[in-house]
């Protein structure tokens, strides 16, 4: 019986793999069987940093959230309460943007929500 050598199919299932590893550096982008492994390891690390990327802005938003609320006398967390207490329906990352980029705009909204925060 004569050997299959895979034909076609080795051939097109390489180049899949290879495709994903177009900017790998040295054998990781041509030897197929460490290719293929960056390849998987890749994968792993962008499902896994899709996930952190979220949790990443949070907090990203809350440090300046926090920042500009102490700027106006206030905690992050007496803001976030008296903001929910008034139903005020912006989340964090727009009003992180306004304290930014309308630090007045920012500063009108706590002065409105003021008399709901906690009294310390």
């Amino acid at each position: 019986m004569p050997r299959a050598k895979r034909g076609f199919k080795r051939r097109r299932r390489h180049n899949k793999i290879l495709k994903k590893a177009e900017g790998f550096v040295l054998g990781r982008k041509n030897k197929i069987r460490r290719t293929s492994e960056a390849v998987d390891r890749a994968g792993i690390y962008a499902y896994r940093d899709r996930r952190v990327k979220k949790r990443e802005f949070r907090q990203l938003w809350i440090a300046r959230l926090s920042a500009a609320a102490g700027l106006n006398d206030i905690s992050y967390s007496r803001l976030i309460s008296a903001l929910t207490k008034a139903q005020v329906k912006l989340d964090r990352k727009v009003l992180s943007d306004i304290a930014i980029r309308e630090p007045k705009i920012f500063a009108a909204i706590v002065n409105e929500v003021r008399s709901l925060a906690p009294a310390s």
